[in-house]
């Protein structure tokens, strides 16, 4: 018996509908690759790579440590500083944020939109463009990446605020409701411990975030290890690039290890 005739055939405009999709994207493909420019590799871009190489097989290791404050691990602990500052403010700011957006019971629908479209609009400056607005306004330094990547932590965690306090399960609330308590022991008895793992931990994880981006706006003179990185990179020292990453690297795995160790504890 033929099993395959027995199948019913998808519906001509379903049919229609996904061959329409294919050649939209494959002209949206085809009409990108028309718009880059023709691909050109110079001269001495093999000299060049083998510099690169050579830079980073043999780091600078004299540069760990100098004991001028300009040294790798000053510069790390600097980057580590920002995002860390940078994340206790967001996580403290976004709270009322993410109970204007979060949609509840109870609720007017144009206040949680109104909220909603708030955190889209702060997640829309990239942190780059947010650091050289701020050393603008305050200056070159630490402090102006410290405000750049609070500001832009605001709009994901309030988001993932947000959606937790969504999330939530209601019926503990209302045990404590129906066992006589307030709207206070709500929030105190059935809310709170299940909201504050998750903010937690999704705080954590935005740390985390933060780590590379705090990592990258030095390159623009908000502090951190960018800004030796950018400089070693304009004069070629490339065994400095290559220290300079080395320690990123380093940075970046240990935090994301004692974030998720954390987090797993959490949840």
């Amino acid at each position: 018996m033929n099993h395959s005739a027995s199948l019913p055939k998808a519906p001509l405009q379903h049919r229609w509908r996904n061959w329409l999709l294919t050649i939209i994207t494959l002209a949206i493909i085809v009409w990108s690759f028309t718009g880059m420019p023709s691909l050109e590799i110079k001269p001495n871009a093999w000299v060049v790579t083998k510099s690169i190489a050579a830079g980073l097989a043999h780091p600078d290791f004299s540069y760990v440590w100098t004991g001028d404050g300009e040294d790798l691990t000053s510069t790390l602990l600097q980057t580590l500083g920002i995002a860390f500052l940078g994340t206790f403010i967001s996580a403290i700011i976004s709270l009322p944020f993410a109970f204007w957006a979060a949609n509840t019971q109870h609720k007017f629908w144009l206040t949680t939109r109104s909220g909603k479209f708030v955190l889209t609009a702060i997640r829309t400056f990239p942190e780059i463009v947010l650091a050289l607005m701020f050393i603008k306004a305050v200056g070159p330094g630490s402090f102006a990446g410290v405000l750049a990547v609070g500001f832009h932590s605001v709009g994901m965690l309030a988001k993932l605020f947000s959606e937790a306090i969504e999330n939530m399960n209601n019926r503990a609330g209302e045990a404590v409701i129906a066992a006589g308590g307030n709207r206070l022991d709500v929030t105190v008895i059935a809310s709170l411990p299940q909201l504050i793992p998750e903010f937690v931990s999704n705080t954590l994880y935005r740390f985390e975030l933060a780590i590379r981006s705090a990592s990258i706006l030095g390159m623009v003179g908000a502090g951190g290890v960018g800004t030796p990185l950018i400089f070693a990179i304009q004069t070629r020292s490339w065994s400095r690039v290559g220290i300079i990453l080395y320690g990123i690297i380093i940075l970046v795995t240990l935090t994301d290890w004692l974030s998720g160790f954390l987090r797993k504890r959490l949840v």
